[in-house]
């Protein structure tokens, strides 16, 4: 047998245990093993039926990821579950945990399914870019039918056991340990004399419009290809032969291995996973943190506070007024009724959260037992050093204190306190309760333990942490400020803010950058755009006005229901605002600009250069330390596609010489503002792409 896969026999039934912990992954012991295990039991003439089962925390949880990149080794995952399928004898998989990828693929090659109530299934390849590949496109449809299958895989969720036994994809729900479930299901079958039932000779699935339902996957995907192919893979199994499905499942799985898309998303999985783990703080303990203080109750402190009290986490908010502390409570029980609502929290928990884990306070003196405080005040340098220098005479020795700045320098508020070494930035993205990106801001006076509290605080709120120096903006605001002024040139020299808008949603984001101002309020812009002015513009920057005579007049974007768009009430989305063009067309006139045609592919390869080249800055200033850094930040935080994987990601794909040469191009205009990064000229010179970075670092 193996290490990894035992066979046991209990009277007439061969019970194969998988144990590859801590998931039971489809390593190559692991599929070796089943294969020898099944011919093992097959060729054993008193053996009457099979049970498949894992030990540990899962079924089989899919692939492992150990050995991605390398050479695939036999049995390989397809043939292994057709061998499994085509066993004479009944074969049941018992499962507990998940059952992902690969690891349902395993179960539905089996005859048989029986799960524990907790355990939970799904096929989510396209978050890999894939679609499945060892028969569950063929097979799943044609026991949960072909919208629901079609749903499951393009989604890549997850189904719980009893919504798994109302579809049809597993046949019983058991209470008892996966072995004894499975032990006691087969024993069933032997005494019913039921058949083997192979999914393969089930009825295939309904035919639908293959076409309508093509479009409108790839529509919902912004672009991404796997799951507008999976409705391809379905096609196949409700118009072909089982092993012609099977066939043509293939092709497609190993025509998306080698597309740009596949590497992107590839690269953001193992990003996601690599985002946190820092040298700098290997062997550093961080501080003890179960009570954290939040000051400012607004939209933003408020979805602070919901985030760390769903992490179990005592919460002391402090608002100026008895007035301003309730509206922060309503807020805050806003947040977590959403959460009741969805099922992620119990009533009984609502309100253990809202009435026992929750303090609401006027007075600083409520924070002197907090662990770590996060300041959620109003973007004001005065205003936020004001708020530390009463933060360092009541909170503890060794309490972590934090600024939720955007753009404001941490090492400026830090030196307001008598302990700068305690001072770190948390910088959340609203909402802050759903957003998964923490940019954790790390002054050179940190001390390392401050600093590793700031990523297992960002642990225990399931966020994506990523590292960033201090300047201005930090990692995202600073790149979106260089590609939003990227866009504003091109509106000052021809561009209409709605092309823009177009062809960036064509590149996958969910908005364009004219609709996102819009949505997180023009006055921020307004309010941002002033203080530069007073600090003196970058050099090749270019001022424009005409949206602060919307933000004169009022226009702020969805919250007052005008500003690049109109938004009328009840309807989805917005149209263009037609005050906008003439405004527009007024200041390039007083400029003396003359307007420019852009096609799709200048203001693409403007907006994109723009990035790609800061966030090379970015890096060969320390601010962020790795290119997937800066990938991460992007992906979770600015709404990148992560089928392209993030800026620098998609920069290499595109090839690094093409980007400098558009910079180049670019900089004939303004070289102030397009000048290439340094780092990048080099890596062009040296023939080496930002992936050779990721592997430094």
């Amino acid at each position: 047998m193996s290490d990894v896969v035992t066979l046991t026999r209990e009277g007439p039934i061969a019970l194969i245990e998988i144990n590859n912990p801590p998931v039971n992954a489809l390593s190559t012991a692991v599929r070796q093993g089943l294969q020898n295990a099944v011919l093992e039991a097959e060729a054993d003439d008193a053996i009457m039926a099979l049970v498949i089962y894992g030990t540990g925390r899962a079924f089989i949880a899919g692939a492992d990821i150990k050995e991605f990149g390398k050479p695939l080794q036999p049995p390989f995952l397809p043939e292994l579950c057709t061998r499994i399928e085509a066993c004479p004898k009944p074969v049941v998989a018992a499962m507990h945990g998940v059952s992902l990828g690969g690891g349902l693929e395993v179960a539905l090659g089996c005859h048989y399914r029986i799960a524990t109530p907790d355990a939970r299934v799904g096929l989510p390849e396209v978050h890999l870019g894939l679609i499945p590949g060892a028969g569950g496109t063929q097979r799943l449809p044609r026991l949960t039918g072909t919208e629901r299958g079609i749903e499951m895989m393009t989604s890549g969720r997850h189904v719980k056991a009893a919504e798994a036994l109302e579809a049809g994809i597993i046949d019983e729900i058991g209470t008892a340990s996966p072995r004894e479930n499975g032990l006691a299901f087969a024993t069933r079958i032997i005494e019913e004399g039921k058949p083997r039932r192979a999914v393969s000779e089930l009825p295939a699935p309904a035919a639908v419009d293959w076409d309508a339902a093509y479009a409108a996957t790839l529509k919902k995907g912004r672009g991404q290809l796997s799951p507008a192919m999976v409705v391809r893979a379905v096609q196949a199994a409700a118009e072909k032969p089982f092993a012609d499905g099977l066939a043509e499942e293939r092709r497609i799985f190993l025509e998306l291995m080698e597309t740009d898309q596949r590497k992107g998303m590839i690269h953001a999985f193992f990003g996601e996973r690599a985002v946190s783990n820092l040298p700098e703080l290997k062997g550093i303990d961080p501080r003890p943190l179960t009570a954290i203080g939040v000051i400012g109750g607004g939209t933003m402190g408020a979805g602070i506070a919901t985030a760390a009290l769903l992490a179990g986490l005592k919460v002391t908010l402090i608002e100026m007024s008895d007035e301003a502390t309730e509206a922060a409570k309503g807020r805050i029980a806003s947040n977590l009724q959403g959460a009741l609502k969805r099922g992620k929290i119990t009533e009984a928990k609502f309100t253990k959260l809202t009435e026992d884990a929750l303090t609401l306070a006027t007075t600083y003196d409520a924070l002197a037992d907090a662990d770590l405080v996060i300041e959620a005040v109003f973007e004001n340098m005065d205003v936020k050093k004001d708020v530390f220098t009463k933060l360092d005479a009541i909170c503890k020795p060794g309490a972590v204190l934090a600024s939720n700045t955007s753009y404001l320098d941490v090492a400026e508020i830090a030196a307001a306190t008598s302990r700068p070494a305690d001072v770190i930035g948390l910088h959340f993205f609203s909402p802050a309760h759903v957003m998964k990106l923490l940019e954790v801001v790390v002054p050179d006076a940190a001390a390392p333990d401050a600093v590793a509290t700031g990523f297992a605080l960002g642990k225990m709120l399931s966020k994506i942490s990523v590292r960033a120096g201090v300047c201005d903006g930090f990692i995202g605001n600073r790149i979106l400020s260089t590609y939003r002024a990227a866009a504003d040139h091109m509106v000052l020299d021809g561009a209409s803010p709605y092309e823009i808008d177009k062809v960036m949603t064509g590149f996958g984001f969910p908005m364009g950058p004219f609709a996102v101002a819009d949505l997180a309020g023009l006055d921020i812009g307004w309010a941002n755009r002033k203080r530069k002015r007073a600090e003196g513009l970058p050099p090749g920057m270019r001022d424009s006005s005409y949206a602060d005579t919307l933000c004169e007049d009022g226009h702020f974007g969805q919250k007052t229901g005008k500003g690049y768009y109109v938004y009328e009430a009840g309807k989805r989305g917005g149209t263009p605002n037609p005050d906008v063009l003439p405004l527009i067309e007024a200041e390039r006139a007083e400029k003396g600009l003359t307007a420019q045609d852009f096609t799709a592919d200048d203001i693409l390869a403007r907006y994109m250069a723009a990035m790609v080249n800061e966030g090379a800055k970015i890096l060969g200033e320390g601010i962020a330390r790795r290119p997937l850094d800066v990938d991460m930040v992007l992906l979770f935080g600015y709404g990148f596609p992560r089928y392209h994987g993030g800026p620098m990601k998609w920069a290499d794909m595109q090839g690094l010489d093409k980007i400098l040469a558009d910079l180049d191009r670019f900089a004939a205009e303004n070289p102030e503002f397009w000048t290439p990064a340094p780092l990048l000229r080099s890596l062009v010179a040296e023939g080496r792409t930002f992936e050779d970075l990721n592997k430094e670092g």
